[in-house]
């Protein structure tokens, strides 16, 4: 936690660490938080945050509480979010309802546009879909864990045809990430990886 810009009570973490764990996840564990969290030192190094404090908080509580198949996952970790912070952090100053606006806006990847948002959210939403840009064995390791994540909550058969119509959404979008920073750095593995899983030719002309 030596890449955050505040300092954070022990048992906070402790709290938040065991929120990850529930229920087990192989996906969006903590490993998929402390990965965020060095996307956040590489901005941070780089363009910057507007709001690093809340940002840090996005991070580290956008999935806090996650169900696989739930619709409720964002603003339940929202909500879990802005508790913390009055219950941990009363005095520190943090604008909670920025928090809480920054994880609510997970639940929108891939159907929202960049003029919709500011920097400091086009930089979070960006970390938060950087895995696509990965090496290809990360990428498989993600693609593997979000299904593992939905075994037994929606049938397989379903589930293949959604996560590829999903998968096959973004790759046609003009731009995956919305920033510069990560578009210069991530958009070619990134439509790599998907049009390797989802069988899609590279487009021409």
């Amino acid at each position: 936690m030596d890449l955050l810009p505040l300092s954070l009570p022990p048992l906070l973490l402790t709290e938040l660490e065991a929120a990850y764990a529930q229920p087990p996840r192989a996906y969006h564990n903590f490993g998929h938080v402390q990965a965020l969290l060095h996307h956040y030192r590489d901005v941070a190094a780089g363009p910057g945050w507007k709001q690093p404090r809340e940002v840090a908080l996005a991070v580290l509580y956008h999935d806090a509480i996650y169900e696989a198949g739930r619709a409720d996952n964002e603003s339940r970790s929202a909500q879990l979010a802005v508790a913390a912070i009055a219950r941990w952090l009363p005095d520190a100053g943090i604008d909670a309802a920025r928090v809480a606006q920054l994880i609510e806006l997970t639940a929108r990847h891939g159907q929202l546009r960049g003029e919709e948002l500011d920097a400091d959210a086009a930089l979070f939403l960006d970390s938060d879909m950087a895995i696509l840009g990965a090496p290809p064995e990360v990428f498989d390791a993600y693609d593997r864990g979000i299904t593992q994540e939905y075994q037994g909550k929606v049938p397989g058969v379903l589930f293949r045809i959604n996560r590829r119509r999903f998968l096959r959404a973004v790759l046609a979008q003009p731009r995956i990430f919305f920033s510069a920073f990560f578009h210069e750095r991530y958009d070619a593995a990134a439509r790599a990886n998907l049009r390797r899983v989802t069988g899609t030719a590279p487009a021409t002309g």
